[in-house]
């Protein structure tokens, strides 16, 4: 048996909808700039340019229902909902067509973003990091499993706080679609059980506050819901 100088982080996981078996979170992938709207919305070019990837550490999960602390650093601390995919399945330079194959299923998620970090970082040309890839930014509900809703390509993407509608489009309007992605990724590195993609947003993103409810949903995947609670205090 290996010793370790400590005790190694437990294996981040997400609730699996009708299964008491857990997804073991591996990696997370992030596209950016997948809908035409929230491109420009950003300040930049709609059209269908090669898509791009960030990541986030798998500890960032935040589940359904969870707190999350206003982070450090931010004045700017931003929603961005999304429609998430798990995969299941290894795979490496996957044709598009046979993509579907390596999905396990698909769920609501949140790309927490801290949007004056991450625009500084770009107009410096730096790494955005610092704005993504933070403590509790990559919230999920319920991972659905394609087996039980197929794989949707269409459906109503929305998100709210405090009960008012942010961000209202649909899945369809996805620049790159969620076969393309996962092709995409595949022809970069070898995708593996584990990986989730979050796979763009829609445009309305916007700015949360200590004491937010927010809520969002996509037709025929689920919903989530998290609070906005006081930033940690130091220890």
């Amino acid at each position: 048996m290996t010793a370790y100088i400590f005790n190694p982080m437990p294996t981040p996981s997400v609730e699996i909808t009708g299964e008491s078996s857990r997804f073991p979170v591996r990696r997370i992938f992030c596209v950016g700039r997948n809908y035409e709207a929230h491109a420009r919305e950003m300040g930049r070019d709609p059209s269908r340019e090669f898509p791009f990837f960030f990541t986030k550490p798998a500890d960032a999960i935040v589940p359904d229902g969870g707190d999350v602390p206003y982070p450090p650093e931010t004045e700017s601390f931003h929603y961005e909902m999304e429609l998430v995919v798990a995969i299941g399945k290894a795979g490496f330079q996957i044709k598009t067509e046979d993509a579907h194959e390596y999905i396990y299923g698909y769920a609501v998620g949140n790309d927490l973003t801290r949007r004056d970090l991450q625009l500084d970082a770009r107009e410096k040309g730096r790494p955005w990091d610092w704005g993504k890839a933070f403590d509790d930014s990559a919230v999920i509900g319920p991972i659905q499993k394609a087996s039980d809703i197929g794989h949707p390509t269409k459906g109503r993407i929305w998100i709210a706080v405090n009960g008012e509608v942010k961000q209202d489009q649909d899945i369809a309007d996805l620049i790159w679609d969620v076969e393309e992605i996962v092709s995409i990724l595949s022809h970069t590195m070898r995708i593996q059980p584990g990986d989730l993609i979050y796979t763009g947003t829609p445009a309305g993103v916007g700015a949360m506050s200590v004491g937010d409810t927010v809520t969002g949903g996509i037709e025929g995947v689920g919903e989530h819901r998290i609070q906005i609670v006081a930033p940690r205090e130091g220890v």
